[in-house]
């Protein structure tokens, strides 16, 4: 792990150098072991790809009287708890299925993916929901997941002008990910579907569908089950 200053109240552990699961793995390790044992002046962790931010508070670091500045002394303790971690047990993930209803208004860039890469619309479909989907983060906004694990056939570049509003629930995919979007907002993947399942619902705990480490698959579904499916869940 390789330890650096975010600024004089965080601060940032590489744990990877590329997006994949073993990086992912060890992320979670680090979280594990966080929750496990809280470092002393530490108000949250921020995990990504292949790091962890930890945010601090420098006058609840250590001992006040020692000669150390916060900074090393917050290193000093959070190598002190994360020696030896392991990836070998982590906590327990879920198994998540998202209907999507692909196509036409709800993906309109459906079309323009299957052309890009000579597939047909149905192939797109069958390529999509045919994935094993592991969420790596959430961030963006408030239940937005990164999810690793789009077949190679579908790794479609980011468009060149993003739209302005994306509805609740599209499915996007963004270079070699997938994911949804929780919420209505600007957005630049390109959008071949959408689920009628809600990703964040600030009423429900917890708040989001997905959380670090879950799994996910995609149903396709018809636009009927679509219109009549509950909105609260």
């Amino acid at each position: 792990m390789h330890f650096t200053p975010l600024g004089d109240r965080a601060i940032h552990i590489e744990i990877g150098s590329s997006i994949d699961e073993d990086s992912h793995r060890r992320v979670r390790a680090v979280c594990a072991r966080l929750d496990e044992r809280p470092v002393a002046g530490m108000i949250e962790y921020v995990p990504a790809f292949a790091s962890v931010v930890v945010h601090y508070d420098p006058a609840r670091v250590g001992v006040v009287a020692d000669v150390e500045p916060p900074y090393a002394r917050m290193v000093a303790a959070l190598r002190a708890t994360l020696a030896g971690v392991r990836d070998g047990v982590l906590p327990p993930s879920a198994l998540v299925e998202i209907p999507v209803c692909y196509g036409g208004e709800l993906g309109p860039d459906l079309e323009d993916v299957a052309r890009r890469h000579a597939l047909s619309p149905d192939d797109v479909v069958r390529l999509h929901a045919g994935g094993d989907y592991l969420v790596y983060m959430v961030g963006f906004m408030p239940g937005f997941a990164y999810l690793g694990g789009l077949p190679e056939q579908l790794v479609t570049p980011r468009r060149s002008e993003p739209r302005m509003r994306v509805p609740t629930g599209t499915v996007g995919i963004g270079g070699s990910q997938t994911g949804v979007y929780p919420m209505e907002s600007p957005g630049g993947w390109n959008l071949i579907g959408r689920t009628p399942r809600r990703m964040f619902l600030p009423t429900r705990e917890p708040p989001t569908l997905l959380r670090r480490g879950d799994r996910v698959r995609f149903r396709p579904i018809g636009l009927d089950e679509f219109e009549t499916w509950n909105p609260g869940t």
